[in-house]
């Protein structure tokens, strides 16, 4: 059973995956709810701090590089337009705005992306944690509501 929760951490840690893939995967693999729910948010959670303070660092580092530069742009500008997006839609309510973002679970709107937008954004790192802990628990919830749908017609 240490194996499927550490295979859902992990997996909950993995860019455009995230919350959103591991909790179907639990699902599937037939653990518990709550725990695996949990389990995935604390592992989509782990990389939030490092991508705020570090990502849009390393991602300006690695822009022009040969081989990694080409993915490396594609991140920036991801995170630009999400930045972008979120302020030309709620202006000064960015703080629910992200929320919902993260909290949404539509492809490219995880803790990941959020979190970059925040940070490019210049958003205050303590409401950019609040905001993407908030989105991502909501994500789980719409997440475990969907697959616990899905797997219960499947098995």
């Amino acid at each position: 059973m240490l194996k499927k929760y550490l295979f859902v951490f992990l997996v909950s840690m993995v860019p455009l995956i995230e919350l959103r893939g591991a909790i179907p995967i639990s699902r599937g693999m037939h653990m518990p709810v709550l725990n695996s729910y949990i389990v995935a948010i604390i592992g989509n959670m782990i990389p939030v701090p490092f991508i705020y303070f570090f990502a849009r660092k390393v991602l300006e580092w690695g822009k022009d590089k040969k081989y990694i530069g080409k993915f490396f742009t594609f991140c920036l500008e991801k995170g630009e337009k999400g930045g972008k997006k979120l302020t030309e839609k709620v202006g000064r309510g960015t703080f629910l705005a992200l929320l919902l973002f993260v909290g949404i679970p539509l492809p490219g709107t995880g803790a990941w992306t959020g979190t970059l937008a925040a940070s490019i954004l210049d958003m205050e790192f303590k409401k950019t944690v609040v905001a993407v802990i908030l989105g991502v628990l909501l994500a789980g919830i719409i997440m475990m509501a969907g697959a616990g749908t899905v797997f219960h017609f499947i098995g």
